[in-house]
């Protein structure tokens, strides 16, 4: 009787499952992949050449991914998916193919704008998330065009937060979210997404021995992308803090001050608000020897062991901002409030 039962309720239960015909989870991304799909597009980066007898040919140089941002024509994706390109092509989840001209970059956190000017009216924007929602563990589902296949869908998790990886421009990217969503070639540019189909990241890197996925993608956290984007459509380019100083290259400062960590002061703009602030840059002594004048050791609460450090430091503020700028000066620690302002 009890086997007979047991059989009977299994029985049930397989046959639920088999009427539904999908899991919990599997509807939940086909439910994302449907209402988000349309948003992720397939961008071709060209170079307009000259040949020989003067006419024009168009040279494809890469491809990658992207997404639409909003109705007025904004394509977000990746800065290394553009660069290099003077002509741009964007296809639609339909097919349908736009030209398209780049509006603004930021190769420091590998973010760039593209814009079309037609078929507004086939463009749908994804959702935005709130960054400080993410967790480690939480699904992660990346469309994209890996290797030319369009609108590709992998999921994952978060496998971390906060990495830091060093981005094209050779300064580090800190902030970064780690997925085990597969990441390939083709997939730059596009929407790291959240199990709501809200974008949490852009996919931006992989680490990689083969070439191909490892299971170690790295994507662009939405609160940068929230920030940058729009002072890219706004004004082309990222509005920067910064304190109006040079400092000195690594060899430089190797030479005044050997291995001790911080940003040597090469010179401090009149007028400017290091100046105002009473920072000091490097000093001549008789004979034609220099001597060190402040060294920056820290920014706030962030330490700053070289100018990777004094750049993502600074890049947590806006012009407008005061800030403790910790400094040494003649071995003994000071602390000035400086008032940043926008740098070109």
């Amino acid at each position: 009787m009890l086997n007979r039962l047991l059989a009977v309720c299994l029985a049930l239960a397989l046959g639920s499952t088999t009427a539904r015909g999908l899991l919990p989870d599997e509807e939940n991304t086909i439910k994302v992949f449907k209402s988000a799909s349309s948003s992720v597009v397939y961008v071709t980066n060209v170079a307009i050449t000259q040949s020989p007898y003067m006419d024009e040919q168009a040279i494809p140089q890469g491809t990658g991914s992207g997404f639409v941002w909003d109705r007025q024509g904004h394509i977000v994706t990746n800065f290394h998916v553009v660069q290099g390109g003077n002509a741009f092509l964007v296809t639609l989840g339909d097919q349908t193919q736009l030209e398209a001209s780049l509006i603004g970059s930021d190769p420091t956190k590998d973010i760039a704008v593209l814009r079309v000017d037609k078929s507004h009216d086939k463009l749908v924007p994804v959702r935005v998330a709130k960054f400080e929602a993410l967790q480690v563990g939480q699904k992660t589902i990346a469309i994209g065009n890996p290797f030319g296949l369009d609108h590709t869908l992998t999921t994952g998790v978060i496998s971390a937060l906060g990495r830091e990886v060093q981005g094209i421009s050779g300064i580090t990217i800190r902030d970064m979210i780690q997925t085990d969503a597969a990441i390939n070639p083709g997939n730059s540019g596009g929407p790291l997404l959240d199990s709501d189909g809200n974008l949490i990241g852009m996919n931006t890197m992989i680490f990689t021995r083969s070439g191909g996925s490892a299971g170690i993608g790295f994507a662009v956290p939405v609160s940068f992308i929230a920030r940058i984007v729009p002072e890219l459509i706004k004004y082309g380019k990222v509005v920067r803090p910064g304190m109006g100083i040079t400092i000195l290259s690594t060899g430089q400062k190797y030479y005044l001050i050997g291995d001790r960590p911080g940003v040597v002061v090469n010179e401090v703009s009149p007028r400017g608000p290091a100046a105002k602030a009473g920072l000091r840059g490097l000093r001549r002594l008789p004979g034609g020897r220099v001597a060190a004048g402040d060294v920056i050791v820290g920014v706030e609460s962030f330490p700053v062991r070289d100018f990777d450090d004094l750049y993502n430091a600074f890049d947590r503020f806006k012009p407008g901002d005061t800030v403790s700028v910790k400094i040494e000066r003649a071995g003994k620690p000071l602390s000035l409030p400086v008032t940043l302002v926008n740098i070109e």
